[in-house]
């Protein structure tokens, strides 16, 4: 799970069958996917995109940045984005010990509920990094969540990497059902600035629809 691929192997989506990688689609669906958020102008930024294009999008937010900033997570809720718990503060699951990890986890629900009293979407996670043990990952599915994972990385998050490397590593890779995840965070914001509406008009080009993670 180590954010050595671009498109996630095939042997690694066997390795851990309970996680959810991408989905079985034969309608060219694909699933946008964003990181870390939410936070002021960049998140601003990439809903306007998605409301321009009319594109529904799945939005794993951090605890942290839900409670500095709960208008713009309200916005993606009115807005009919969905939402999943990425932890409080962003931890990495290899680094930390179940328990401590599990309270982190619980803290960012807590939140997600403070501001989703009528919110009915579903119950998803998605672990930072995509680093979390089986022990951790056993006792948040035990909570009725999903853990979501992915299939296509764009790396926008690599100051390394090139705006259009970025775009490239998203539209050479997708795939019918694939989950990609961008991320809304002051790291990404040169590459996702780029990449995304150039990204969402080369697929639309190519046929596929964007929905929400079921």
């Amino acid at each position: 799970m180590n954010n050595f691929w671009i498109k996630t192997p095939f042997f690694i989506k066997w390795l851990f069958p309970k996680y959810v990688w991408s989905a079985k689609d034969q309608n060219k669906t694909i699933y946008l996917t964003f990181d870390d958020g939410p936070i002021p102008e960049v998140t601003e930024w990439i809903l306007d995109i998605l409301k321009k294009e009319k594109i529904k999008a799945t939005f794993f937010c951090i605890g942290e940045n839900i409670e500095k900033h709960p208008n713009i997570f309200e916005r993606v809720i009115d807005e009919g984005h969905t939402i999943g718990n990425h932890t409080f503060n962003h931890l990495n699951g290899w680094k930390t010990t179940s328990e401590a990890y599990i309270e982190n986890f619980n803290a960012c629900h807590s939140t997600i509920q403070k501001y989703t009293s009528n919110y009915k979407g579903p119950k998803l996670f998605r672990p930072p990094y995509g680093k979390i043990t089986k022990t951790q990952a056993n006792r948040i599915m035990q909570q009725g969540y999903k853990i979501i994972m992915w299939d296509v990385l764009s790396y926008d998050f690599n100051p390394k990497m090139s705006p259009e490397k970025c775009l490239t590593n998203v539209v050479k890779n997708i795939t019918c059902g694939s989950i990609i995840v961008f991320h809304d965070s002051l790291k990404a914001e040169k590459n996702i600035k780029f990449a995304l509406p150039k990204a969402i008009s080369l697929l639309k080009e190519k046929g596929f629809q964007f929905e929400t993670i079921f």
